[in-house]
């Protein structure tokens, strides 16, 4: 498998994403203030930082990639996850999807990943892994990585998380 993405981890910061959206923000593990912590679910092999939605109600980061050419043609496998969460017992939360398009723009395909509920978290503070496969679909030559994290209750804090995003691609 190729790995994709270059910066999917918020370690690198909003280096390699493009904000369409809001005001995200890359968090420290150790800020404390009941954002997920280094004791709260989380990947196992996590750094430093996570990223969160701000102070705005919807925060975008995009990554647009261009599928290597060796996979053209030919019957091709992908993998994506991602580690999403959010605050408590509220409903902020992350989304993330891959928009697969053809070379004139057209959609070809999407997966989509979460976002994870406050239900689906036990309505704990933390990051949960969410993860799907798939073939990509024929004629695609870009894939879109759109993150979005949402504030859906009160409060001014989008406590929509995100950490340990992934996109690979490989031959069949």
């Amino acid at each position: 498998m190729t790995e994709l993405i270059v910066n999917g981890d918020a370690e690198q910061g909003l280096t390699g994403w493009l904000t369409v959206a809001g005001t995200p923000v890359v968090l420290r593990y150790d800020t404390g203030q009941g954002y997920p912590g280094p004791g709260d679910p989380g990947p196992a092999q996590r750094g430093a930082a996570f990223f969160g939605g701000g102070n705005t109600p919807l925060s975008t980061l995009r990554q647009r990639v261009t599928l290597p050419r060796e996979f053209a043609g030919r019957s091709s496998r992908f993998a994506v996850s991602a580690w999403l969460g959010g605050y408590a017992s509220q409903q902020d939360g992350a989304r993330l999807s891959v928009e697969f398009l053809d070379a004139a723009g057209t959609p070809r395909g999407l997966v989509v990943l979460g976002p994870v509920t406050a239900e689906e978290r036990g309505n704990r503070t933390g990051l949960f892994e969410r993860t799907a496969t798939g073939t990509v679909p024929p004629g695609s030559r870009t894939a879109v990585v759109t993150l979005q994290l949402t504030r859906s209750g009160g409060g001014t804090s989008n406590d929509g998380y995100a950490d340990n995003i992934s996109f690979t691609i490989g031959a069949r």
